[in-house]
């Protein structure tokens, strides 16, 4: 094999690496049949998670996966894949998995990897059902908050009684 090549493919391997390490979830999905379109408004629609599409070949995936200790995804690394790259765990999931429901036999998730752990399809769209970073600190802040404004509550009806 020429060196050149060589050089080039093991270039995109650290790529591929690289952003996996860079990025909490990886998702491997299946595009065939979706038009250019269809797939440039999945782009669009992931960008604005912070998330990205990339199309590798399936062997030059599997020396990444290995690289980064993922060994049960190499079953799924056949036909045509796509890979999702995600700064956040549930934000994108779930421009993944609307993407899936609207276009079932055209668009399908195989697996994928969060926070380090490889998990199948189901556990995927079970993550995509969490509220995002954002409604989860409301949520905590809103359990915070509870118990001081119940005293304040109670000290206003003491202060209403008399």
């Amino acid at each position: 094999m020429n060196k050149e090549v060589l050089q080039a493919k093991t270039e995109i391997v650290n790529e591929i690496v690289q952003r996996a390490k860079d990025n909490k979830t990886l998702v491997i999905v299946t595009y065939h049949g979706l038009t250019v379109s269809q797939l440039t408004e999945l782009r669009r629609l992931l960008k604005k998670e912070h998330a990205s599409l990339s199309v590798y070949k399936n062997s030059l995936v599997e020396r990444a996966v290995d690289e980064l200790g993922y060994n049960e995804l190499n079953e799924k690394l056949a036909g045509p894949n796509a890979f999702v790259f995600f700064e956040d765990a549930t934000s994108g999931l779930k421009v993944v998995t609307k993407y899936a429901k609207k276009f079932k036999d055209k668009f399908t998730i195989k697996a994928g990897v969060v926070e380090g752990k490889v998990v199948d399809e189901k556990t995927i769209v079970e993550l995509s059902k969490l509220p995002g970073r954002e409604g989860l600190i409301s949520m905590f802040l809103s359990v915070l908050q509870a118990p001081v404004r119940q005293f304040a509550c109670a000290v206003k009806a003491v202060a209403d009684a008399k």
